[in-house]
């Protein structure tokens, strides 16, 4: 038994964790799981800021080490990997070929275990959609020894109702992913200043069209500048844009740079951002960062894929500057015409609370067809909050009155980061339909509720209950 802690650090559990490298590995768990009447939850990384990959006092299935790519096609660019194998690995195994992960998170740590269990999505998700639509197929291993294979035509509905299910239907062996063509190791970056919360999404949306394009918000100023903030895109550049710099099958120039700003190393960066962890020093953070967008605005520039796309690991360790409470973050969804009237409530709400978000992010998605998604034709809010003992009951009832607002206007939520939501708003916002069709898929898949995690008992504890399930699959 041991604890591990979510990603944002604000939470932990004790789990007993069994670390496997291969199938037989996950079999002699799930063994366990039956012979002792525990339930089993899954790991890959543990990048999911809150409860997702904990299970606490009680089995936690460490896929870390299943990291074999099985299967890889220059030529086509498909590859089939276990789920252990991390965002990292993929890239540097595909670029020299001249191909990029199509969908990635702002980390390369995730693995794709994970990506595909939460169906991520990143700067590209109007382009791209969620990475589970770049899924060709998968195997899987149900916790009655069942081993599944899945894609599009073949066993379809699980194949749509698995992908996105954080954990709760069987463990993944193999994904089959389809990956993007990259001319180049390179972007061309375009920075656009946004004064309000209207323009940034009126900036948004008109760049959606773009490779990539995501706006960061200043979640402090207020009045007039409520909302204000800078909008990134960038576009892959073709071959003969290409910076000489940066060739495809050199992997040093796609590693971000060990220094920030030609003198600070990285490694340090976390312990100065420590001195300005607090509201002043966030909101000079904040005003710098806006003016400096002010300075660029319309200027264009040059970033290699990894530097544009993995931000949050510029700065190593960067968590441990809102320790020892560590953060939560708050991602909500919400339709295109109802966005900019919800999310200036919503971070209003945090001024009047006096729990205004250190960071907030904004991105343009479009809807898909899997059974448990957050994904719609609009636009997404993710705040980063510290987390202390003297704030976190004032958190959660600050998370409370937002989902309030969220859900008003038929907004949604996204599970991977999520640590805050009630099952009363997770069921609003899946809907009866999508609640009857994953009791289904639970009931032929883990009919005895092997499958858990903290994240699963805290949303839907009704579906660890057989005669609940049963009676959800009965309305249905």
């Amino acid at each position: 038994m041991q604890s591990v802690p979510a990603w944002g650090l604000a939470s932990a559990a004790f789990c007993h964790v069994h670390r496997v490298t291969d199938e037989v590995g996950v079999r002699h768990v799930f063994h366990l799981a039956r012979r002792y009447g525990l339930s089993v939850g899954f790991r890959g990384s543990g990048q999911s800021y809150g409860d997702a990959a904990l299970n606490g006092e009680a089995l936690l299935l460490d896929l870390s080490g299943m990291q074999r790519i099985l299967d890889w096609n220059p030529e086509s660019g498909v590859i089939t990997a276990e789920p252990g194998v991390t965002i990292g690995q993929l890239w540097r195994q595909t670029i020299s070929s001249g191909w990029w992960p199509p969908v990635v998170p702002g980390t390369m740590q995730p693995t794709l275990g994970g990506c595909a269990a939460m169906n991520i999505h990143g700067k590209n998700h109007w382009r791209s959609g969620s990475f589970g639509e770049h899924v060709l197929a998968f195997s899987a291993l149900l916790p009655g020894g069942e081993v599944v294979h899945c894609s599009p035509t073949e066993d379809s509905e699980l194949f749509y109702g698995f992908l996105g299910s954080f954990g709760m239907l069987g463990c993944f062996l193999s994904i089959t992913l389809q990956m993007k063509r990259a001319e180049s190791g390179s972007v061309r970056v375009s920075a656009f200043t946004a004064p309000t919360i209207d323009s940034m999404l009126e900036l948004v949306d008109m760049h959606k069209e773009e490779d990539y394009v995501v706006g960061w918000v200043d979640c402090i100023s207020d009045g007039l500048r409520l909302g204000r903030g800078v909008v990134h895109t960038a576009n892959h550049l073709l071959p003969s844009e290409s910076d000489a710099n940066v060739v495809l099958d050199e992997y040093s120039k796609h590693e971000l740079p060990s220094v920030l700003f030609g003198v600070l190393p990285r490694d340090w960066v976390w312990r100065l951002l420590c001195i300005l962890n607090h509201r002043p020093g966030w909101q000079l953070i904040n005003s710098f960062r806006y003016y400096i967008g002010l300075w660029r605005n319309g200027h264009t520039f040059i970033q290699s894929l990894p530097q544009f796309n993995f931000l949050l690991d510029y700065v190593p360790d960067w968590r441990r500057v809102f320790l020892p409470g560590g953060f939560i973050q708050y991602q909500c969804f919400v339709p295109e015409d109802k966005a900019a009237d919800a999310f200036a409530a919503v971070l209003r709400r945090c001024r009047e609370r006096g729990l205004c978000a250190h960071l907030g992010v904004i991105k343009r998605h479009r809807p898909d067809g899997f059974l448990v998604s957050c994904n719609l034709d609009g636009f997404s809010l993710a705040l980063d909050f510290r987390v202390s003992e003297r704030n976190r009951p004032r958190l959660a009832a600050l998370a409370e009155e937002l989902d309030e607002i969220v859900l008003a206007v038929g907004g949604r939520f996204y599970f991977a980061k999520d640590s805050t939501l009630h099952p009363e708003s997770a069921r609003a916002f899946l809907g009866p339909d999508t609640l009857s069709q994953l009791a289904n898929l639970k009931m032929r898949c883990d009919p005895h509720g092997l499958l858990q995690n903290n994240l699963s008992r805290r949303l839907l504890p009704e579906f660890h209950i057989a005669p609940l399930v049963e009676e959800y699959v009965s309305r249905g």
